[in-house]
């Protein structure tokens, strides 16, 4: 019998605002039927019969689009019938200019025990270039109400190699996140998605972007100054204090299964990777139809063990092969071996007894090397 998957990403379409830089399925909250939606993505979440979940991330959008009382009816819904022994982590994204003290209320009376706050960069001036709507000073705000109530897991996403960012600002924004003396954050390179703001504006040749010499500089800075404060560059774009590593998301760099549910959520049950419906309107009707999803693809083996390559090659503790093995019923060094020798020899991976895994010159170059893993 097939384990039932034990994490669940759950994705709250809903922003106040849409970033240029954001590609996510999203809309404007304004005039939406939330409720509705609520009903429909619980509806959607009860037909799954899920009582044990290790993990549970709310994502979006911004799940703290929501009013207190929404949040609250989704919070109830979701975890009423779980059990909560076994949940170990709940994360809720949220963005600095709407997490409220009626809304920190709410989470606190739930299970939520991690915060994920979208910070993104701690100067004004840039987060409106970006198309955020909160302030540097909301950011420290939100913090110091989140640690009131008891909140100590909390994490920051901040984004570097941003248009016109200088490698000064990035200093600043490194500093300004350690001084938050908090457990956890998220690091992205600005990554240029289609149909957004700034990829319009790359194709007219309005997006000054940082050169790629600044943008590796900028990282390797980044991953000293954290390594320096005690954070480990336990993932390419995560570090954390000791035990405060995203258990969610290490789920899903081991290439383990979860539950997507929502409007574009994305899942893995079965050994079937899917897609639910995005527009709002299409994922109501589908829920009523009995069916989310949109899209379904039934992973060969040979794709399932390109993608424990590529997912568990982002961890700094990498791929073991003797689980790999154990997982798939292949010989490692026969599919792999060759590729593994000479990307040692390019200085790009390293042998750790078991494992497997990426240089630190080898995570600035993650794609490139994740590449040599899709076998013929």
């Amino acid at each position: 019998m097939q384990k039932k998957p034990m994490s669940a990403y759950v994705h709250i379409p809903f922003c106040t605002q849409i970033c240029y830089y954001c590609d996510f399925s999203k809309v404007f909250i304004k005039n939406q039927p939330v409720d509705s939606y609520l009903e429909h993505l619980l509806e959607e979440f009860r037909s799954y019969d899920i009582q044990k979940l290790r993990t549970l991330y709310i994502g979006g959008g911004t799940p703290t689009a929501l009013s207190a009382s929404q949040l609250e009816v989704l919070l109830d819904g979701l975890t009423k019938n779980l059990d909560l022994s076994v949940l170990e982590e709940l994360t809720i994204e949220a963005n600095p200019g709407d997490l409220d003290a009626d809304k920190i209320a709410v989470l606190k009376q739930s299970p939520v025990n991690r915060v994920s706050l979208g910070v993104q960069t701690f100067d004004d001036k840039m987060l409106k270039k970006i198309g955020r709507s909160h302030l540097e000073k909301d950011i420290y705000e939100n913090i110091d109400r989140l640690k009131l109530a008891d909140f100590d897991n909390i994490s920051i996403d901040l984004i570097y190699a941003l248009p016109g960012q200088t490698m000064e600002q990035v200093k600043d924004n490194v500093a300004k996140a350690i001084s938050l003396d908090i457990p956890h954050m998220s690091l992205y390179s600005l990554i240029l998605e289609n149909h957004t703001v700034f990829m319009n504006r790359m194709r007219r040749g309005k997006l000054p972007l940082p050169k790629e010499e600044l943008e590796a500089e900028m990282f390797e800075y980044i991953i000293a100054e954290l390594e320096r404060a005690g954070f480990e560059h336990y993932e390419i774009s995560n570090f954390s204090k000791p035990g405060f590593e995203s258990r969610h998301n290490l789920m899903y760099w081991d290439n383990a299964e979860y539950y997507g549910i929502g409007a574009g959520a994305s899942g893995y049950v079965d050994g079937i990777r899917y897609k639910n419906h995005g527009p709002i309107r299409h994922y109501l009707n589908a829920v009523e139809a009995g069916n989310t999803r949109i899209t379904e693809e039934h992973l060969s083996q040979r794709e399932q063990m390109e993608e424990e390559m590529f997912l568990g090659l982002r961890k700094k503790s990498g791929v073991s092969m003797a689980r790999f093995e154990e997982k798939f019923g292949r010989s490692f060094d026969g599919l792999y071996g060759e590729i593994i020798r000479d990307l040692v020899q390019q200085g790009l991976m390293q042998i750790d007894g078991d494992r497997v895994r990426m240089t630190k010159r080898g995570l600035f170059l993650g794609d490139t090397v994740a590449e040599r893993f899709i076998l013929e």
